[in-house]
C-alpha cells in the first residue's frame, strides 16, 4: 500500500458525468442528482484507512437520510489484483456495513480519473449547481500503522466533523470553509497499462 493523499481539485470545478452500477445491477448517473448537492466518496473494501471511518460513513449515510443530499460511494480499484474489492463483496460491505447509498462500481477506472481521485477515501462534495465545494478528509483522524497490513483504529474514534460541516453549510445555502485539508488513505488501484 502506498500512503497518499486527495489531489485537491480546485474549488469550483463542475461535477463529473458519471453512470455506473449499484451492488444491485441498478445503474445511477451524475444526472439523477441535477436538482440537489452530493457527496461522492471514494471507497473500497480493503483499505485500513476506509474500515477505519466505515462506522461513520454508514452514520453519516443514516443522519442525512432526510436531508435533500445526494450520496454514493464509488469503487475504483483493479479486482483482478484486489478481489476483496469485487461487485459481490462490495455488496456483502454495503449490507455488513449498513450502508444507505449506492455503492457504485467503476470497472474502467474512467470515473476516478475524470474525478482525479487518487486514494481511498477521497470524499467530494457539489452543490444544488453541481459546483464542488468541499473536498479532502472526513476528519483528522486515521488509523495507526501498527505493522504491514495491520492498523490500530483505537483512540482515533472518527467524528467526520470536517466533512459534516461542509454539508450543513451547503444544504442551508452558505459558503462552506475554503481551509481544507486532504484525505489521506491506501492509493487507488490503476490496472497495468
Amino acid at each position: 500500500m502506498a500512503l497518499t493523499e486527495s489531489s485537491m481539485v480546485s474549488l469550483g470545478t463542475p461535477l463529473p458525468n458519471f453512470r455506473l452500477p449499484d451492488t444491485d445491477g441498478t445503474y445511477y448517473s451524475s444526472d439523477d442528482f441535477s436538482d440537489r448537492p452530493l457527496l461522492v466518496m471514494f471507497i473500497c473494501n480493503h483499505c485500513p484507512y476506509v474500515k477505519h471511518i466505515a462506522a461513520e460513513l454508514s452514520l453519516l449515510s443514516r443522519d442525512f437520510a432526510q436531508a435533500r443530499l445526494g450520496m454514493v460511494a464509488i469503487q475504483s480499484n483493479d479486482i483482478e489484483g484486489y478481489p476483496e474489492d469485487r461487485p459481490e463483496l462490495m455488496l456483502v460491505e454495503k449490507e455488513t456495513r449498513d450502508y444507505r447509498f449506492p455503492y457504485l462500481f467503476d470497472e474502467s477506472q474512467k470515473v476516478a480519473r475524470e474525478f482525479q481521485a487518487t486514494c481511498t477515501p477521497d470524499f467530494f462534495l457539489f452543490d444544488s449547481d453541481q459546483r464542488l465545494v468541499y473536498r479532502g478528509r472526513i476528519d483528522e483522524t486515521r488509523p495507526s500503522r501498527i505493522a504491514s497490513g495491520v492498523y490500530d483504529s483505537t483512540g482515533q474514534e472518527p467524528h467526520g466533523r470536517d466533512l459534516r460541516e461542509a454539508i450543513k453549510a451547503t444544504l442551508e445555502g452558505s459558503p462552506v470553509n475554503s481551509h481544507q485539508f486532504p484525505s489521506v488513505g491506501c492509493n487507488i488501484k490503476w490496472k497495468a497499462s
